[in-house]
């Protein structure tokens, strides 16, 4: 708002407001000269001068300045009077503003602002509802005690306004009241009780946060409110629902028995077998009882499960923190993809959501180890971000992965960013801990980097080493030595502190280093760091006790110096080790235990994540971040052995619903109570018929929403587990369906009314829930409002043109694939002229219910992943696979003779379609005896695949004659990557490792294609698909015959016809996906070409890219 702009000006009023900003500008001028200060000074001066002005408008633009000011965090607060005095405005423009400005200071002008409080107080009453919800929140900002009935009066008032804003306002000032006045809390809980039953959407979210501030204890009075809490939770605001999941957390825990204890019934029933029948009888019950989810426990569940695909962060965060503390563990997996969506916000969100992702992969790997890549390193990545990613891919490191992780590690250690690099470091050596096959070779590695240049690198290895070495130490006696030699070199202090303790722990292992390495640190032993000096201190001891001939001496002299140090811990130490070692008169009796006591085995440091212990604290809270319980946390009980009642949450309000319910309207259940037993097909017809109840605003609509909301909930949780699965149908029509979860049921027959609206509320946030983006069909919720009398009229329509036409065998499409109740499929016939080939693969997987009422006007792709495993055959039937051009004769050594004690093993690939499946790679493989004797039983041993991958082995081989040779075919589906498939071969006797590593360009088969399919093809294939590079060679070698043979020698593609001489162009599939591989060589002038390749595969196409440069550009 620019501080010489009159918005108003053309209204009457206008010119003097400009005149008198014109006079204050002239008064600014003369006193340039006084400086910045005085010249602000003028300015609100000015201000003051607009706001006692008799005109509207230079009021209004006055108070726009001053809204201005306050939003650049400027002070206004001398100007309270001058506004105060508008507090009475007839202008509604004004009074809003100068609310909006006494929210502000009212608390800290208290004084002036009680002289305006009987203009509040009328204004409580004042027709525009803006108006009452701003004086409501003006009085409850006034922080002064005398107030206190005034404000309890107007809370109580506006609790029943008829405005659910400003009882949405009378919510936020209960917590204000309440932290003014803790003694008014009954008469708050009173009016929380009130508010809670309020059906407003917007009111729902305040309330339950005032709950929260005032009576958390107080469960009770959430038992009547908690369906309805749970159907309204979609079509809350954000804020509102972070804070309405967090309550339903606390309130699940207190009232569902726990969902983990499935995996005990065996148990209990071994334990029980000697029992009595009846006790048997008894127990089995209990636990069966026990087991059995609450319908109202899966309500929450299956009410908050859109939410994960909310836009706002927080909101996501809270239904991942519910799924994880309340969910059954088989369940809880569903929350991972959404919280590793939110990697991509920014680095705050990205903070909070790695520590709550760090904590889970401690638990349960599994669910985050599909999303590995996600948390590798980004060099963009702030310091804290990296930290916590090398977190997580510690806690997710397993055999399958660490060799990769390892890789990965290796990168991370030459960043610039020397914390990151150090945690690294500190990283491997916990990877080395935790998986004993790459201890070994984290070691070695560790030890190479103490070459590094890099100073804390350096140190941090040798820290790590000594840790690691404990667990093994007599295996590595080169490694101490070679560290010994670091000494010279190493400044840290923790890495000499490492050194030397090492040495002093081993220094039976190295008894000629040992000695020397104290001799050079008595030299330095004064100017040494105190930690260093109390290592040469136990090392001193040590090689006493062990070696007194060579050492006696040095050692007396470091403790001469460590008596006088300047340190007391030193001299301590000084003083307790010369009386425990040096033998004499006074010298106790652990004199004689000296060298059990300094050379006693220590146990190995246990290096554990940080996150380990935070687990105890309910994810996502700041107690959680902090790892310390914060002011106002409340804890998470403890699951009960048995569930409380569940009957307290049914609310009876039948009675009530009916009294208010017009006759006319009354009089219509019985037929379509009678209508929905004869035929459940066509309760989809009705069930937008109260869409808008909440919204209406008239008293009748309200109450039955209440009423119908509740009980049918509560019928809901009665008959949760009878239903196998929950749909929407008739995408495509702006009035979603919402009523397929019920179709199934028994008792749709006693009210269906009630049903229709508890589909508003329950369901209508799975009507959209096609989302390309996610395939667990988790969506946004898109909730519509119409009027109550357009939508009984089309209801009315509908069931009449339903009537009219019943067919019993109409199938619904049903684009929901919730999860909830192990949905099963009912394969359908669809007829071939109404749905094309295409999509027909487009509804494979949808989930088909059996009583439905529509066929779906529009069919979307489930989801991207499902778009994603469809082949280009799919769509273009006739690019058909073709035998290759050219078939490489190189073989690759499997197991080398001297390696396999006499047995030989090459293979190398056919470029054949393999028979063992269409996804697999041939794979032939020639075995050689090379010894004199007989080798028997060779066959393929233990498998170590990576996740994914699948392998056809070959026969057992009897026995294979000496100088005998064989050739055998396997079948491997590398999932179209180039990782390793590692196994075993084994003979009779023996088993030796192997390997096969395939060439990208293998993992392709040839297609056959027109110039024009080529083309369309490449036109959909651009963007991220296409990779492209500049080859230079001599042009010898870019004639057709050279750039044929240079191309299909390294991958195995087809030979598309080109109508242009400088364009040469080549296509394949990749094995297991079917997706297309197009190359291009495009001849430029002079000596240079352009290499293209188009793939969704863009891994494979960077990796083939890399592979056919150096081939195309050498002679």
């Amino acid at each position: 708002m620019s501080s010489n702009s009159f918005a108003y000006s053309e209204q009457s009023g206008g010119g003097e407001a400009t005149e008198l900003g014109q006079e204050a500008t002239s008064t600014i001028s003369p006193s340039g000269a006084f400086g910045l200060f005085s010249s602000d000074l003028k300015k609100n001066e000015d201000l003051k001068q607009m706001l006692e002005s008799n005109k509207d408008s230079a009021k209004l633009d006055a108070m726009k300045r001053i809204v201005g000011m306050i939003a650049k965090g400027k002070n206004a607060s001398e100007l309270f009077p001058a506004v105060v005095k508008n507090v009475a405005s007839k202008n509604i423009e004004i009074k809003k503003l100068v609310y909006v400005y006494l929210v502000r200071y009212a608390e800290e002008q208290q004084d002036l602002a009680l002289l305006s409080i009987s203009t509040f107080q009328r204004a409580l009453k004042d027709p525009n509802q803006l108006i009452r919800a701003s004086a409501l929140r003006v009085l409850s900002s006034i922080r002064v005690p005398i107030i206190v009935p005034i404000m309890m009066l107007a809370i109580k008032e506006a609790s029943a306004d008829l405005s659910p804003y400003v009882r949405k306002n009378a919510a936020h000032a209960i917590q204000k009241l309440y932290s003014l006045d803790p003694e008014q809390k009954e008469m708050l809980i009173e009016v929380i009780e009130k508010l809670l039953k309020d059906k407003s959407t917007l009111v729902a979210g305040s309330v339950v946060m005032a709950f929260e501030e005032v009576c958390p204890d107080r469960i009770d009075l959430i038992h009547k409110n908690y369906r309805k809490l749970c159907n309204l939770l979609v079509d809350v605001e954000e804020w509102g629902q972070v804070v309405i999941i967090h309550m339903l957390t606390r309130y699940a825990r207190t009232q569902f028995v726990s969902p983990w204890k499935e995996e005990d019934g065996l148990e209990d029933d071994e334990k029980n077998f000697y029992d009595s029948d009846d006790d048997q009888k008894e127990k089995t019950d209990k636990r069966k009882k026990s087991y059995t989810m609450d319908p109202d426990h899966r309500l929450l569940m299956r009410n908050t499960k859109p939410l994960l695909q909310s836009r706002n962060a927080a909101v996501v965060m809270a239904v991942a923190q519910l799924y994880w503390h309340i969910s059954p563990k088989s369940e809880v997996g569903i929350i991972s993809k959404s919280l590793v969506r939110l990697l991509r916000s920014n680095r705050e969100v990205q903070y909070i959501v790695l520590q709550n992702i760090a904590t889970m992969s401690i638990q349960r790997k599994g669910m985050f180890e599909p999303y590995l890549k996600s948390f590798y390193v980004r060099s963009t990545d702030p310091t804290m971000i990296k930290t916590l990613k090398l977190e997580i891919l510690t806690n997710l490191a397993n055999e399958a992965n660490i060799s990769t992780l390892l890789r990965e590690f290796q990168t991370y250690v030459k960043s610039q960013d020397k914390e990151f690099a150090a945690a690294t470091i500190q990283t491997i050596g916990r990877c080395a801990t935790n998986i004993s096959e790459v201890t070994d070779t984290c070691l070695n590695g560790l030890v190479c980097l103490l070459s590094n240049r890099d100073e804390i690198v350096v140190a941090e290895s040798v820290v790590v080493i000594k840790k690691l070495l404990q667990m093994q130490p007599a295996q590595h006696g080169e490694i101490i030595k070679h560290m010994a030699k670091l000494l010279d070199s190493i400044t840290v202090p923790v890495a000499r502190a490492s050194i030397l303790w090492l040495i002093g722990e081993n220094c039976e292992r190295v008894p000629k280093i040992a000695p020397d390495v104290l001799r050079k640190m008595a030299k330095g032993f004064t100017s040494e760091d105190d930690l260093v000096k109390l290592q040469i201190l136990n090392l001193g001891a040590k090689l006493y006790l062990t070696n007194s001939k060579q050492t006696k001496l040095l050692t007396q002299y470091i403790l001469n110096l460590g008596k006088y140090d300047q340190n007391y811990d030193i001299r301590d130490r000084t003083r307790f080790i010369r009386q425990l070692i040096v033998p004499n008169e006074k010298s106790g009796a652990l004199s004689k235990y000296a060298k059990k006591i300094f050379l006693a085995q220590k146990p190995a440091p246990l290096l554990e994540s940080p996150f380990k212990d935070r687990d105890h604290f309910q994810l996502g809270t700041l107690s959680h971040t902090l790892n310390t319980k914060a002011t106002g946390y409340l804890e998470l009980s403890n699951w009960p052995e048995v569930a409380p009642d569940p009957s307290v949450r049914n609310v009876e309000v039948i009675e009530l619903a009916k009294e208010w319910t017009p006759a006319g309207k009354a009089k219509k259940e019985n037929p379509a109570k009678k209508f929905y037993s004869e035929s459940e097909e066509e309760e989809d017809s009705s069930d937008s018929s109260s869409d808008s109840d909440s919204e209406s605003g008239s008293a009748s609509g309200e109450q039955e929403e209440e009423g119908d909301s509740s009980d049918d909930s509560s019928e809901d949780s009665s008959s949760e587990h009878k239903s196998d699965s929950e749909s929407a149908s008739e995408v495509g029509n702006k009035r979603t369906a919402k009523r397929n979860s019920k179709s199934k049921r028994k008792r749709d027959s006693e009210d269906g009314e009630n049903e229709n609206e508890k589909s508003k509320t329950s369901d209508s946030s799975n009507a959209d829930s096609s989302s390309i983006e996610d395939s667990s069909s988790d969506s946004e919720s898109e909730s519509e409002s119409e009027s109550e009398s357009e939508s009984r009229k089309v209801t009315k329509e509908k069931e009449n043109k339903t009537k009219q036409n019943i067919n019993p065998l109409t199938k619904d499409v049903s684009l929901l694939d919730l999860d909830d109740f192990n949905p099963v499929s009912t394969p359908v016939a669809l007829p071939t002229p109404a749905l094309s080939p295409s999509l027909i693969a487009d509804l494979e997987g949808l989930n088909l219910s059996t009583t439905s009422s529509v066929i779906t006007k529009e069919v979307r792709l489930k989801s991207s992943e499902e778009k994603s495993r469809k082949t280009f055959k799919d769509y273009n039937p006739h690019i058909m696979v073709s035998t290759p051009v050219f078939v490489p004769v190189k073989t690759h050594v499997l197991l080398h003779r001297m390696s396999g004690k006499g047995l030989a093993a090459h293979y190398f690939f056919p470029r054949q379609p393999c028979i063992f499946g269409d996804k697999m790679v041939s794979v032939q493989i020639t075995l050689n005896n090379t010894t004199d004797r007989k080798i028997e039983n060779i066959h393929v041993g233990g498998k170590r695949l990576p996740v994914g991958m699948q392998m056809h082995v070959f026969n057992t081989i009897e026995s294979l004659e000496p100088e005998g040779s064989i050739t055998v075919s396997m079948g491997i589906d590398f999932c179209d990557s180039t990782q390793t498939a590692s196994f075993q071969l084994c003979t009779k006797d023996d088993c030796f490792n192997v390997n096969i590593q395939p060439p990208v360009g293998e993992l392709l088969l040839p297609v056959a294609m027109s110039e024009k399919d080529f083309k369309k093809e490449q036109g959909m294939l651009t963007g991220m698909n296409e990779t492209s590079t500049v080859i230079i060679a001599a042009p010898q070698n870019f004639t057709p015959s050279v750039i044929l043979q240079k191309v299909v020698n390294v991958a195995n593609v087809g030979v598309v016809p080109s109508g242009q001489d400088h364009i040469h162009r080549f296509a394949a599939k990749t094995v297991h996906s079917g997706s297309l591989m197009l190359v291009t060589v495009e001849l430029k002038e002079g000596s240079t070409a352009q290499l293209i390749i188009n793939t969704e595969k863009t891994v494979i196409g960077s990796v083939l890219l890399r592979e056919l440069k150096p081939v195309l550009s050498q002679g």
